[in-house]
């Protein structure tokens, strides 16, 4: 059953995923805001699937902690299904992304126009320079600035490894950093993908206030995060 679960919200999880880039192609001569409707669409139709279809439930906690305006978000990254139900409580969701993912056809393009930031992380001290001039104009436009610190996903209960982006834009943004814990991998693949039924739970921890040094910082937002996806997953 659980294969058949998997297989079945496969083809809707890429089949919804590539029609939508396909229909929003005419978005990148219109305002950003076009296109952020479609993937605010594309973001409810993969969780309305991954409940009906997968067995697996979205929970999002404490919405209350999130203030108005622009911020910065470092969360825990244990699906590729992690990047989607932001896009349905961040009304301006900016990703901090690997430039890899832009030389792919058409959605490389989509996130382009929706300005997402790219990284290229071989570049390091020049990367981390455009990464904070970039964030700096999204939240300028009052967006929501995501990264994930370990740079990729790791499931948890495994060794974690945090990069230095994240301190590069507390420090220099001058900003509190909102944690935000999982247990996604518990429930899904690392493709996103229903591993067994269960309810997937994105909690929004209390804000690190800004001003710690960079050391400090690393700590507890390590400590947080891991401390609370921990909690989530039952370990």
């Amino acid at each position: 059953m659980i294969a058949l679960r998997k297989a079945l919200y496969a083809v809707w999880y890429y089949g919804w995923t590539a029609f939508l880039a396909i229909l929003f192609i005419p978005a990148w001569v219109l305002p950003r805001k076009a296109l952020m409707l479609g993937i605010g669409l594309w973001s409810r139709l993969l969780t309305w699937g991954l409940r009906v279809i997968g067995g697996v439930r979205v929970e999002i906690r404490g919405l209350g902690r999130l203030p108005e305006g622009g911020f910065l978000i470092a969360a825990k990254h244990q699906s590729m299904f992690d990047i989607v139900p932001p896009f349905a409580f961040l009304p301006g969701a900016c990703f901090v992304l690997k430039k890899e993912l832009l030389a792919i056809p058409v959605f490389g393009q989509h996130l382009r126009k929706a300005r997402m930031i790219p990284v290229d992380r071989a570049a390091h001290a020049s990367a981390l320079r455009k990464l904070v001039a970039a964030a700096r104009g999204r939240l300028a436009e009052g967006r929501q600035l995501l990264i994930y610190p370990e740079g990729t996903r790791h499931r948890s209960g495994a060794e974690a490894d945090y990069k230095s982006g994240v301190a590069a834009l507390y420090r220099e943004l001058g900003l509190a950093c909102i944690p935000i814990a999982t247990n996604s991998g518990t429930y899904l693949s690392a493709a996103g993908l229903p591993e067994r039924p269960g309810t997937v739970v994105f909690e929004i921890l209390d804000p690190i206030p800004a001003g710690l040094k960079r050391g400090e910082f690393m700590r507890v937002l390590q400590d947080q995060l891991e401390t609370a996806s921990d909690r989530l997953a039952g370990a």
